[in-house]
């Protein structure tokens, strides 16, 4: 072994995905399936595709969800329907496995989610003891795009360590260029919403207060920011396509019919 190599303590991770039955925009998403399959099956039959994971959970808050999961042949765990949020969804799996040192949260409505992403939160979380949390963020090449409050931003630092997130353009310019959505290393970044999160953490997340950024920006993610915990970011080229309106399923059943 060479002087320049690295030992890495390996991060025995679950994913879990929150699957809720009520949803604002598109009602009962997780049960849609004009494909043949759930919406819920295809995030899963993804998720199962990583490599570095133990196992995918799907950590539901109704008996129809829970139906489905166990129709397709699907690991499933009743939570909370009270949960406030999915990272407390997430939570609760978590104080039931003390197997696992890690979660790897990956939402439902997201279908197309490259398996290598929830390897690489595994890795980031291997890479860096420090961090609580793991998560991804992608280049922004389109000024529309960055302008959208929908479009989370984030900033780094020189380690990957998340500085601050935002709906508003971060950094923003005093003078814009159109350069700026060309540079390499990419100058803005959107973030995904994949999360990896360390089990130590997750047991006392309850105990975290909400926050002024919070409050201000509605990101969950800020709450642990301001709390002053490490969360470390890693860049991919591509975000998935999460559902989130009647036209995205759409879409999508459009791409899995090869139309």
């Amino acid at each position: 072994m060479s002087g320049n190599s690295v030992n890495y303590s390996t991060v025995r991770a679950e994913v879990v995905i929150p699957a809720r039955l009520a949803s604002t925009r598109l009602p009962e998403k997780m049960l849609l399936a004009e494909t043949g399959k759930p919406l819920i099956q295809h995030t899963y039959e993804s998720a199962v595709k990583a490599k570095k994971p133990v196992g995918v959970t799907v950590a539901v808050d109704h008996q129809r969800i829970l139906d489905a999961v166990i129709q397709f042949g699907g690991k499933v765990m009743m939570t909370d329907p009270e949960a406030a949020s999915g990272t407390d969804r997430v939570a609760e799996v978590a104080r039931a496995r003390t197997d696992i040192d890690a979660i790897i949260n990956v939402q439902g409505d997201e279908p197309e989610m490259d398996p290598a992403a929830i390897d690489l939160c595994i890795e980031l979380l291997e890479k860096n003891p420090q961090a609580a949390i793991a998560t991804l963020a992608t280049p922004i090449r389109d000024r529309s795009h960055l302008e959208d409050p929908a479009c989370v931003k984030v900033i780094l630092d020189h380690q990957g360590r998340a500085i601050y997130f935002s709906r508003s353009v971060i950094p923003h310019p005093r003078n814009w260029e159109d350069d700026f959505l060309n540079r390499t290393p990419p100058l803005y970044l959107q973030h995904l919403g994949i999360y990896g999160y360390r089990r130590e953490f997750l047991l006392g997340v309850g105990q975290v207060p909400r926050s002024p950024l919070e409050e201000t920006e509605k990101l969950e993610q800020l709450r642990f920011l301001q709390a002053g915990y490490s969360i470390v970011v890693g860049v991919v080229e591509h975000a998935p396509r999460g559902i989130d309106t009647r036209k995205d399923y759409d879409a999508f059943v459009r791409r899995q019919r090869g139309w």
